[in-house]
């Protein structure tokens, strides 16, 4: 029996005694009003429910009375052992083994679907996340946010939405100039500009586009060959950073470029309905956003006196472009070092007549530091000071790096450990995981290679307390994953996983799924293997929401 049949069963029993006291208080009550949750003691039954805490006023009841009406009635239901009033009016509910174990087939059978709904389907999200500028490879900030973000999509998607995966390309503005004088500089030997981009790539890139231009790149005058090793160089980067992201598992929808604001009039759109809706002023010959009536802490200023488009101009142009897409939900993911940068956003977002927090979302991600021997790590072999995306993975693995990168809120910086990664050991969390996971399907084999199998299903026989706890942790997989959903948290799934994990663990050293010796198999065994199974598929679901890979063998 599963949370939504124990909440039917509950308005079943409740409803009548609502009406009982007072007609008419039972009207417009579903099961959706009755929420159950696990209590944190396992020993106080499988599910409680504050259900007569909620409605005792509504009937006109003390609750804990009312909370015992409720449990003389529900204990009556079919698969319930047993109902108890605790404290105030809480309802703590033991289901009977038959009924708790009974979610094992249903996982087996729902496979990859377990845990997926439609409740988000009127969601039509633009997730932007990344993003970095083309001047370099991507740094360990970056590549925290491509593995949450991803995360974050399938986790959505999961849920029913339909999920855009978004790059901002930014190929308009000074960076991009700083970054074509620097490979200038590389190509004809000179040190770096004092504000240029350092690092071993810079050269490969400089020596690629020399030998990609069509002709001699030396004989251009100086504005031309800047340009040149500018478009050449932007190109070689943002390839390489895409193929970097590939091979990390990450894929985007959509590469949006900076300079199709600025180039369609998209700038000018977006301030000419910022217009009409009266946001709009002039002062001291600029144009002006009067964002501190919406929240901001000043106004902002969009085409500058000289009528040049401040940058501001173009987070207005791409979110009204974004909104025009037929997006309801645009959710852009940030690092640290743009904390302050929300409330103008946000700003923005209600001066288009769009509700801040709801159809904008700001995610801000902190950073991510490695730690080898004891010791931080700053140096790349490529890009010089910066620790990037390629270092990572080279070091640990694409799994590791993912899983590491999602277990923990992004909202706290970030130590990760390489030689925890490395290690093939339980303190390493990703082979915890992977090596559960692995282990059921050990399982299987040799089950399947001892006459075990899956013809039978007795769930009444899954009574021994590792059953329970294994069984009510699988329970609960469908909620994470709901929460995690509304939330953006996927490090909820990643935890959720390794106490999944434990609790298999557990399972496995106390119960056998193949007979001993000459031991004959008994519908015991068939029906431990579909609690095998079935934690093998949980396994193997929450681990694809994280992008990370579910081995069969370790």
């Amino acid at each position: 029996m599963g949370p939504e049949q124990l909440s039917a069963a509950l308005l079943a029993v409740i409803a009548p005694l609502a009406e009982a006291r007072r007609p008419g208080s039972s009207e417009g009550l579903t099961a959706a009003d009755l929420p159950l949750e696990r209590p944190k003691n396992r020993e106080h039954g499988d599910w409680a429910s504050n259900a007569a805490l909620k409605l005792a006023k509504v009937v006109g009841a003390n609750p804990r009375e009312f909370a015992g009406e409720i449990a003389a009635a529900l204990v009556e239901t079919p698969g319930v052992a047993g109902v108890e009033v605790a404290g105030p009016g809480f309802i703590n509910i033991r289901l009977d083994a038959a009924a708790a174990g009974s979610l094992a087939k249903q996982i087996v059978d729902a496979g990859t679907a377990f845990g997926t709904n439609d409740s988000r389907a009127d969601e039509v999200i633009n997730l932007e996340f990344v993003s970095a500028n083309p001047t370099g490879p991507i740094h360990l900030g970056g590549t925290r946010w491509a593995a949450v973000g991803d995360a974050i999509a399938r986790i959505l998607m999961s849920q029913g939405a339909q999920v855009t995966k978004e790059y901002y390309f930014n190929d308009h503005g000074v960076q991009i100039d700083r970054f074509a004088r620097s490979l200038v500089a590389a190509h004809r030997g000179e040190p770096t500009p004092e504000d240029g981009y350092g690092g071993a790539y810079i050269g490969d890139i400089a020596r690629r586009v020399a030998l990609a231009y069509p002709g001699d790149i030396d004989t251009l005058d100086p504005a031309a060959q800047q340009e040149a090793f500018r478009e050449l160089g932007v190109g070689f980067m943002f390839a390489e950073i895409k193929q970097s992201l590939h091979e990390f598992g990450v894929d985007f929808d959509v590469y949006f470029h900076e300079n199709e604001l600025h180039d369609s009039g998209a700038v000018e759109r977006a301030v000419a309905r910022l217009r009409e809706l009266g946001h709009i002023f002039e002062l001291d010959g600029a144009t002006w956003l009067r964002s501190t009536e919406l929240g901001d802490d000043k106004d902002r200023v969009i085409i500058k006196s000289d009528g040049q488009a401040a940058y501001f101009s173009g987070d207005l142009a791409y979110y009204l472009n974004k909104r025009e897409r037929g997006f309801n939900r645009c959710i852009i993911m940030l690092g640290a070092d743009h904390h302050g940068y929300v409330r103008r956003l946000m700003a923005m977002c209600a001066a288009f007549g769009d509700e801040p927090t709801v159809n904008l979302q700001v995610l801000i991600g902190q950073m991510v530091n490695l730690v080898k021997d004891g010791q931080p790590m700053r140096m790349s072999k490529r890009a010089g000071t910066v620790v990037t995306l390629e270092d990572l993975v080279e070091i640990v693995g694409v799994d590791a790096a993912r899983y590491a990168l999602t277990r923990s809120s992004t909202d706290s910086n970030l130590d990760v450990d390489l030689d925890v990664l490395q290690r093939r050991t339980n303190d390493n969390p990703v082979f915890y995981v992977q090596y559960a996971h692995a282990r059921t399907h050990n399982v299987g084999r040799n089950a399947a290679a001892s006459g075990v199998d899956r013809s039978e299903f007795a769930p009444e026989l899954l009574d021994h307390e590792t059953e329970s706890a294994l069984l009510g942790a699988l329970n609960e997989f469908p909620r994470i994953v709901a929460y995690a959903a509304e939330v953006r948290e996927p490090h909820r799934v990643a935890r959720y996983l390794e106490e999944l994990a434990g609790l298999y663990h557990r399972w496995y050293d106390n119960r056998r799924v193949i007979p001993l010796g000459d031991a004959p198999v008994e519908p015991v065994h068939r029906t431990r293997l579909w609690l095998n199974d079935a934690t093998g598929q949980v396994l193997r679901n929450g681990l694809g929401l994280l992008g990370v890979s579910a081995p069969e063998r370790m």
